[in-house]
């Protein structure tokens, strides 16, 4: 395994930035390819993201491989070496491992002697919040690369080392968050009767949602709707607060699905806050479109995990967690895999987790493995 790789990733792991923040942990990828095979870079796509290009022709496919730049709000409670040096920030998502695979391709490349054809490195900011792909597909500089495909992966903990997880209907779910804000009228805490309390419009919505959850992953309807924040009122006993607010996320299988949920979703609410005289208002956002693999994407990576001799898992559905990279499959033929990180490896998003650098190796082979499939050699 490069050595340099192992360093970059643990470099990578000390400096972590959060979404839409991430110049510095650009800058220092940047200078680490222009170090050791430089390419074209074009930079600041929609933000931080940007894009380094290696061209063998000036025919041929366009093949776009992509990985994520930021980290997430959480506070490191190892205590290793390379354990976060920024306080409450760190990398739970493993992003600085995609980053160094990735990164880890321009020494695959350099002994590559295609005919023709073109490999994008994407480096992109803000999959966290699901706004990065979205504001980099906004920046007419990604139109004009002309991409063909764009591949990803994402490590999976809980799974063997080295083994590839596919699924036929779409890698990830659509997920939306929504803030339901209602408004009553204020009094007396001795007379609430004399205003409009929120509190019984949140209780029931919270009971009238609970009944569209439909937690079987099999089941075309598949619907998780979770009640992850509340806030009504201040901390005044003497008040019977006007205001209130519910933050949900929901997920569904597909965009279709999505739609006819947030319907509904509607439909209850509009009818609760009527019946309680409340006004409100519905406010949607971290918006994580359904990641979906393309059929000849798919059936590349089961090829090439074949090839290399890698265990291949492949799930009858997707994963329930939220990617942007969904919205590049709303505009491109893209596949999007899963990489065993370790059956001890302790799950994304908590404090004590930490990417495995003997994936690194694999992500690489498999990485370059597709390009093979989609660029002519020599």
């Amino acid at each position: 395994m490069n050595s340099e790789l192992i360093t970059l990733r643990k470099e990578l792991h000390k400096y972590p930035e959060l979404s839409g923040n991430e110049s510095n942990t650009a800058n220092y990828i940047q200078s680490f390819i222009t170090k050791h095979y430089p390419g074209t870079i074009i930079s600041n796509i929609g933000g931080p993201s940007f894009a380094v290009i290696y061209e063998f022709g000036t025919t041929g496919t366009t093949v776009a491989i992509r990985c994520e730049l930021d980290a997430l709000p959480i506070a490191e409670v190892n205590d290793f070496e390379h354990r976060s040096k920024n306080n409450g920030v760190s990398h739970k998502c493993g992003h600085d491992g995609h980053m160094s695979i990735v990164s880890g391709l321009i020494f695959w490349l350099q002994q590559q002697t295609f005919n023709n054809g073109k490999v994008i490195l994407l480096f992109q900011s803000a999959e966290e919040t699901g706004k990065g792909a979205y504001k980099m597909l906004e920046d007419s500089k990604l139109s004009t690369l002309h991409i063909d495909y764009i591949f990803a992966l994402h490590n999976i903990p809980g799974v063997d080392l080295h083994t590839i997880i596919t699924m036929d209907k779409g890698f990830s779910a659509e997920v939306e968050s929504l803030i339901i804000s209602l408004t009553g009228l204020a009094s007396h805490a001795a007379e609430p009767e004399k205003g409009i309390n929120p509190s019984l419009t949140i209780s029931e919505i919270i009971q009238q949602l609970n009944a569209y959850n439909q937690s079987n992953p099999l089941d075309d309807d598949f619907a998780v709707l979770t009640p992850v924040h509340i806030n009504m009122g201040e901390i005044s006993y003497g008040i019977s607060p006007a205001h209130g607010a519910i933050h949900y996320t929901i997920r569904t299988w597909n965009t279709t699905q999505m739609q006819l949920l947030k319907q509904r979703i509607e439909k209850i609410i509009n009818k609760i806050a009527a019946l309680h005289k409340l006004t409100y208002e519905l406010t949607w956002l971290e918006h994580f479109p359904a990641s979906e693999n393309n059929n000849s994407c798919n059936t590349i990576i089961k090829e090439v995990a074949k090839e290399h001799q890698f265990n291949v898992l492949e799930r009858p559905y997707p994963f329930k967690f939220g990617e942007d990279f969904g919205w590049f499959s709303k505009n491109y033929k893209t596949g999007m895999f899963g990489l065993g990180s370790g059956i001890n490896t302790p799950p994304l998003h908590n404090p004590s987790y930490d990417f495995p650098d003997e994936i690194i190796e694999t992500g690489i082979q498999m990485f370059g493995g597709i390009i093979k499939k989609l660029l002519t050699t020599k």
